[in-house]
């Protein structure tokens, strides 16, 4: 774990992630909220690719929590079986699609709480959800985001509850709203786990990390 950058190295590294991709945007395909949670849910040890592959056909046809009941269980499971975990996922997105429709009049919910209390729903799939749909700086850590918080000094912390309080509390407020994007394509292309491109790497004179594959 290295040691938490400072105010001008921050600022530094999010006016380059900024200059190099200015409106970074999440990569699971969505045509609207509910799609965006179902579709975030599903991402759950999956790869984006993976879940776009089986979301294109399943939101032709299942696009709202009712039309979801409406396909039904096994409906649902034959678009997503190629998705690791798919029948508990199947059984959390029909829970969720109910409560839409019995509590929430078919509307999701904007509040991160409200978010948490849907099955399959954990407080990284409400960040989520929350920063791409109705724009608030909200930080999804994942496996990515972890990694490079805590190789380069941006957000060092041993759980992804520290990191998530670490990138609130000492990025820049300017580049909060699209942190958590820069982090995960940086960690997802260039800052990989096994063998990071640090030759490409457009911050590597400002990190520490003491192993770099130059």
């Amino acid at each position: 774990m290295s040691k938490q950058l400072d105010f001008n190295a921050l600022r530094q590294i999010f006016a380059r992630f900024h200059a190099q991709e200015p409106e970074p945007k999440g990569e699971l395909e969505h045509v609207n909220v509910y799609t965006l949670v179902v579709a975030v849910a599903l991402s759950a040890q999956a790869t984006d690719a993976g879940v776009n592959k089986a979301t294109r056909g399943l939101f032709k046809v299942a696009d709202t929590p009712q039309k979801m009941l409406d396909l039904g269980e096994e409906g649902l499971i034959d678009h997503i079986k190629t998705i690791g975990l798919y029948k508990q996922k199947a059984k959390n997105v029909m829970k969720m699609s109910r409560i839409l429709v019995e509590d929430y009049g078919g509307e999701v919910p904007s509040s991160r709480a409200a978010l948490q209390s849907l099955p399959g729903v954990g407080r990284k799939t409400a960040n989520v959800v929350l920063n791409m749909w109705w724009g608030v700086p909200a930080q999804a850590v994942d496996t990515h985001i972890f990694r490079v918080g805590n190789r380069t000094g941006i957000a060092p912390g041993k759980n992804v509850d520290v990191v998530e309080r670490a990138i609130e509390d000492n990025i820049p407020a300017e580049y909060q709203q699209h942190a958590h994007h820069w982090l995960i394509l940086h960690g997802r292309y260039t800052c990989k786990a096994r063998k990071p491109m640090c030759g490409n790497c457009i911050i590597r004179d400002l990190c520490p990390y003491e192993d770099k594959t130059l």
